[in-house]
């Protein structure tokens, strides 16, 4: 007995979503299963995030309920203001790596010139 039942139609949009879904390309990131790395913003805005609900966690009873968000806001500008001492470290370290090794390499090559 054959079925003469109707199959299931969906609506015009659902149909179309559907249609465009096959017509387009997935993004790189879903074929690969790759996570798009966060960019640094994000990164700040999660570590703060952890490290607030954590200080949520262990001092909420203390200081109060607000201690989380007065963490997180710490947290951000903290780790924003170390990132700038740390690129302004690196290039004064760059510098006087630079220097040192030049006296080095000077003082070397001055020592190995034999007197005429």
């Amino acid at each position: 007995m054959p079925s003469d039942a109707p199959k299931p139609r969906f609506s015009a949009t659902t149909q179309e979503s559907f249609n465009r879904a096959k017509r387009e390309r997935p993004s790189i990131g879903l074929l690969s299963d790759k996570e798009p790395e966060p960019t640094l913003d994000e990164a700040r805005e999660d570590l703060a995030k952890s490290i607030s609900r954590m200080a949520h966690t262990l001092f909420a009873d203390r200081f109060g309920p607000l201690v989380g968000t007065i963490t997180e806001t710490t947290i951000t500008a903290s780790l924003k203001s170390f990132e700038t001492t740390l690129a302004r470290s690196k290039g004064d370290a760059t510098l006087v790596l630079q220097e040192l090794t030049d006296r080095i390499f000077s003082a070397k090559t001055a020592k190995t010139r034999k007197p005429k």
